[in-house]
């Protein structure tokens, strides 16, 4: 939550107690330079003995409550009918207001059971925004993504508090040209993660609905997020400026047929699931999930981690935890608009974004700014980011870069793990290589995956080695062993 202080700075207050803690360690620069060479300069391929600020994601990085731990010792292990699915599926019902629930190792297991019971060759999902996987699980079954939008949704420095709204008249006529019968779901995602987190209105999303519905088309809803989604309304929405996280996710669910999330954001666990009032989708999704997952009552997971999952599903529904990421995001990017960096506003959900074509104006697209700048932020400061832009993408069929909308470098901040201190001590290396940002130089893929290849491609510096002299001017300033 935040506080407002005596000189009446607003200062987020962490609403829990530290009891047990992790080591560590910051690697001196001519280590990060190794390092980063050793990965290829993409920072998935880091590993974090060499990392000592881990912002590359908020899945599955979370701290998980005292709760969620001792649930866990109360697993049930049995292969079929675990009770422990049991506590997880009323714990659904009572949040979220479904019956049926079918467990998934993660969000994207989630996507592609969606893909596989859902979308044919020549389908056309539409939705608000796409993710790397949600895409790649409707390509791969033969459909394709169309974005519906808003205009200044891709404006990186913006004051719209809603920029994962979904375009009306944009969907109303992509309907009238694809065909109602080549739509199997709207998908609406809460929050839109490749454009900053950014979250939908309740008035969009039930407008939406009205449309999908007036077209026979479901509705599905990626609640990934769905904690800070309900945060956000409630913070931005005069019409639930005094309702409850629990009364506006219950809002929300009243407008939805399938819901889907990945547990490793929201409820701080290493799982997922599809959720629905529907008996015909139930029955058309379930019996992918042995082929594919597990049996229908764990589906891929731990039943340690289902039991978590049952515990974290009621904790997001607490303000404390609804805002614990959230008002430490939009502390982070605040700082970063004082000192004139270009952090992407309104703060959204997940993490704090910088634009990286602003950071980096003289590096064009086909170089990958946004990698480059994820490189050079762990080269020094060894805080490890990712790349949200290019290289995120997949080439076309003609074998050319398909260049993102926005190039964003992605600091996530997982809930519950990361103090002041952490921030404070990033914003002062980000200002420091904003300053010297000319000698940030451009990237190339040396080995480059089919799919998804922002995973396990590797890069190196176009033309001279940037890093070794980004090193060592860092160095100069801060001292060997910084």
């Amino acid at each position: 939550m935040n506080v407002t202080l005596s000189n009446g700075k607003v200062l987020p207050i962490e609403m829990h107690k530290i009891k047990i803690v992790q080591k560590t360690t910051l690697p001196p620069a001519s280590r990060r330079l190794q390092a980063m060479e050793e990965a290829g300069y993409n920072t998935f391929l880091l590993r974090t003995k060499d990392v000592f600020l881990d912002m590359l994601t908020d899945s599955g990085t979370n701290a998980m409550s005292d709760n969620q731990l001792a649930a866990m010792m109360q697993a049930d292990d049995a292969y079929a009918g675990s009770e422990s699915f049991f506590k997880l599926a009323d714990a659904v019902k009572d949040v979220l207001g479904f019956r049926f629930v079918i467990p998934a190792h993660q969000g994207r297991a989630a996507e592609h059971l969606l893909a596989k019971a859902l979308v044919k060759p020549g389908d056309v999902v539409l939705m608000n925004y796409h993710f790397t996987t949600s895409k790649a699980h409707i390509d791969l079954a033969g459909g394709r993504v169309q974005e519906l939008f808003g205009k200044d949704a891709l404006e990186t420095a913006s004051s719209n508090p809603f920029k994962g709204n979904i375009d009306l008249d944009r969907m109303e006529a992509t309907i009238r040209e694809v065909g109602v019968e080549h739509i199997p779901y709207v998908r609406m995602e809460a929050t839109t993660n490749l454009i900053g987190g950014q979250p939908f209105s309740m008035q969009n999303l039930r407008a939406v609905k009205a449309k999908a519905d007036a077209h026979g088309i479901p509705l599905v809803f990626d609640g990934s997020l769905i904690s800070e989604q309900a945060y956000f309304i409630q913070q931005r929405d005069p019409e639930f400026a005094h309702a409850s996280i629990q009364q506006v996710i219950t809002e929300m669910m009243k407008n939805v047929d399938i819901f889907y999330m990945s547990g490793r954001k929201s409820t701080a666990v290493r799982g997922g699931l599809i959720a629905t009032n529907s008996q015909k989708f139930y029955d058309l999704i379930l019996p992918f999930l042995p082929v594919y997952e597990g049996f229908a009552t764990y589906g891929g997971m731990s039943t340690k981690e289902v039991e978590a999952m049952a515990v974290g599903m009621r904790e997001m529904t607490e303000q404390s935890v609804a805002s614990s990421a959230a008002d430490f995001i939009k502390y982070f990017v605040d700082r970063l608009v004082e000192e004139g960096l270009p952090a992407v506003t309104p703060a959204g959900g997940l993490a704090c974004h910088i634009d990286a074509q602003k950071f980096l104006p003289h590096l064009p697209q086909s170089v990958y700014p946004a990698g480059a700048l994820a490189a050079a932020v762990y080269l020094t400061s060894g805080v490890r980011g990712m790349e949200r832009g290019t290289i995120s993408t997949d080439r076309d069929a003609q074998g050319n870069d398909t260049l993102a909308d926005v190039e964003l470098l992605r600091l996530a901040f997982p809930r519950r793990l990361y103090t002041l201190s952490h921030i404070e001590y990033t914003v002062d290396r980000l200002k420091w290589l904003f300053a010297h940002r000319e000698m940030v130089g451009g990237l190339k893929f040396i080995q480059e995956p089919q799919v998804l290849r922002f995973f396990f491609g590797r890069l190196g510096p176009v033309e001279r080695d940037w890093g070794k002299e980004l090193t060592t001017a860092f160095q100069k300033d801060f001292g060997m062993d910084c």
